[in-house]
Protein backbone atom coordinates (compact mmCIF):
# COMPACT_ATOMS: atom_id res chain seq x y z
CA UNK A 1 0.00 0.00 0.00
CA UNK A 2 1.52 3.66 -0.77
CA UNK A 3 1.02 6.34 1.27
CA UNK A 4 -1.21 8.30 -1.29
CA UNK A 5 -3.36 5.34 -0.64
CA UNK A 6 -3.90 6.11 3.10
CA UNK A 7 -3.07 9.91 3.73
CA UNK A 8 -5.19 12.80 4.30
CA UNK A 9 -5.28 14.61 1.75
CA UNK A 10 -7.35 17.68 3.07
CA UNK A 11 -4.88 19.12 5.68
CA UNK A 12 -5.90 22.16 7.61
CA UNK A 13 -2.41 24.47 6.61
CA UNK A 14 -1.07 28.05 8.54
CA UNK A 15 1.27 30.35 7.17
CA UNK A 16 4.06 31.22 9.15
CA UNK A 17 3.07 34.36 9.84
CA UNK A 18 -0.45 33.97 11.76
CA UNK A 19 -0.47 33.86 15.62
CA UNK A 20 0.21 30.52 17.50
CA UNK A 21 -2.79 31.16 19.11
CA UNK A 22 -4.92 30.33 15.63
CA UNK A 23 -3.07 26.71 15.89
CA UNK A 24 -4.38 26.43 18.95
CA UNK A 25 -7.42 27.21 18.06
CA UNK A 26 -7.69 24.97 15.12
CA UNK A 27 -5.75 22.05 16.67
CA UNK A 28 -8.74 22.04 19.42
CA UNK A 29 -11.72 22.68 16.94
CA UNK A 30 -10.28 19.75 14.55
CA UNK A 31 -8.97 17.18 17.09
CA UNK A 32 -5.27 17.30 15.74
CA UNK A 33 -1.96 17.56 16.84
CA UNK A 34 0.04 18.77 13.75
CA UNK A 35 -0.45 21.59 11.04
CA UNK A 36 1.78 21.94 8.24
CA UNK A 37 3.18 25.67 7.76
CA UNK A 38 3.19 26.68 3.72
CA UNK A 39 4.37 29.39 1.88
CA UNK A 40 1.67 31.49 -0.54
CA UNK A 41 2.51 28.65 -3.26
CA UNK A 42 1.36 25.77 -0.96
CA UNK A 43 5.03 24.15 -0.38
CA UNK A 44 6.13 22.96 3.00
CA UNK A 45 7.50 25.47 4.85
CA UNK A 46 7.55 23.85 8.46
CA UNK A 47 5.45 22.17 11.40
CA UNK A 48 3.98 23.02 14.22
CA UNK A 49 2.45 20.65 16.57
CA UNK A 50 0.98 20.58 20.22
CA UNK A 51 4.01 20.24 21.47
CA UNK A 52 5.50 23.24 20.22
CA UNK A 53 2.69 25.64 21.35
CA UNK A 54 3.31 23.82 25.30
CA UNK A 55 6.50 24.49 24.75
CA UNK A 56 5.28 28.25 24.09
CA UNK A 57 2.53 28.71 26.19
CA UNK A 58 2.35 30.27 29.51
CA UNK A 59 1.68 26.82 32.14
CA UNK A 60 -1.64 26.23 32.82
CA UNK A 61 -0.63 25.52 36.33
CA UNK A 62 -0.12 29.14 37.36
CA UNK A 63 -3.24 30.09 39.19
CA UNK A 64 -2.96 33.77 38.92
CA UNK A 65 -2.61 33.90 35.01
CA UNK A 66 -6.11 33.93 33.63
CA UNK A 67 -6.94 31.63 30.69
CA UNK A 68 -7.47 35.39 28.77
CA UNK A 69 -3.90 36.11 29.54
CA UNK A 70 -2.59 32.85 28.16
CA UNK A 71 -4.57 32.95 24.63
CA UNK A 72 -3.18 37.00 24.75
CA UNK A 73 0.11 35.75 25.46
CA UNK A 74 -0.11 33.17 22.21
CA UNK A 75 -1.59 36.04 20.56
CA UNK A 76 1.45 37.51 20.19
CA UNK A 77 3.93 34.69 19.08
CA UNK A 78 4.00 33.79 15.57
CA UNK A 79 4.22 30.41 13.83
CA UNK A 80 7.61 30.80 12.45
CA UNK A 81 8.60 31.53 15.99
CA UNK A 82 8.22 28.02 17.40
CA UNK A 83 7.54 26.06 14.15
CA UNK A 84 10.00 23.06 13.40
CA UNK A 85 11.77 23.67 9.76
CA UNK A 86 14.15 20.60 9.56
CA UNK A 87 10.55 18.40 8.93
CA UNK A 88 10.50 15.12 7.95
CA UNK A 89 8.43 14.29 4.39
CA UNK A 90 7.22 11.35 2.28
CA UNK A 91 6.18 10.84 -0.95
CA UNK A 92 2.82 9.69 -2.27
CA UNK A 93 4.38 7.01 -3.91
CA UNK A 94 6.20 5.56 -1.15
CA UNK A 95 5.06 2.75 0.75
CA UNK A 96 3.05 2.62 4.27
CA UNK A 97 5.88 0.77 5.50
CA UNK A 98 8.37 3.21 4.72
CA UNK A 99 6.28 6.16 6.42
CA UNK A 100 6.05 4.04 9.61
CA UNK A 101 8.95 2.82 9.28
CA UNK A 102 10.69 6.40 9.31
CA UNK A 103 7.82 7.61 12.13
CA UNK A 104 8.58 5.21 14.31
CA UNK A 105 13.09 5.81 13.67
CA UNK A 106 12.22 9.76 14.28
CA UNK A 107 9.84 9.06 17.46
CA UNK A 108 7.67 11.56 15.41
CA UNK A 109 3.38 11.49 15.13
CA UNK A 110 2.93 12.40 11.10
CA UNK A 111 4.94 12.91 7.88
CA UNK A 112 3.76 15.82 5.72
CA UNK A 113 3.43 14.61 2.00
CA UNK A 114 4.91 16.42 -0.70
CA UNK A 115 5.85 16.03 -4.35
CA UNK A 116 8.93 17.17 -5.77
CA UNK A 117 8.34 20.74 -5.20
CA UNK A 118 7.85 20.31 -1.60
CA UNK A 119 4.07 21.38 -2.45
CA UNK A 120 1.86 19.83 0.40
CA UNK A 121 -0.62 16.54 -1.09
CA UNK A 122 -1.47 15.52 2.55
CA UNK A 123 -0.94 14.12 5.55
CA UNK A 124 -0.12 10.47 7.20
CA UNK A 125 -0.42 10.34 11.22
CA UNK A 126 0.01 8.05 13.76
CA UNK A 127 -3.49 7.74 13.69
CA UNK A 128 -3.96 6.98 9.89
CA UNK A 129 -1.78 3.72 10.71
CA UNK A 130 -3.54 2.46 13.52
CA UNK A 131 -6.47 2.87 11.43
CA UNK A 132 -4.73 0.42 8.95
CA UNK A 133 -3.95 -1.99 11.52
CA UNK A 134 -7.50 -1.73 12.68
CA UNK A 135 -8.75 -2.79 9.51
CA UNK A 136 -10.62 0.20 9.09
CA UNK A 137 -10.86 1.82 5.46
CA UNK A 138 -8.55 4.74 4.61
CA UNK A 139 -9.29 8.36 3.81
CA UNK A 140 -7.13 9.07 0.61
Amino acid sequence: MRVADLMTPKVFTLLAEKKLFVAQQVMDWAHIRHIPVVDDHGRLVGLVSHRDILRASISALYSSISKMERSQHLAGIAVRDVMQTHVHTATPDATVQEAAKLMRHEKIGCLPVVNAERKLLGIITEHDLLGLVEGLPSVG
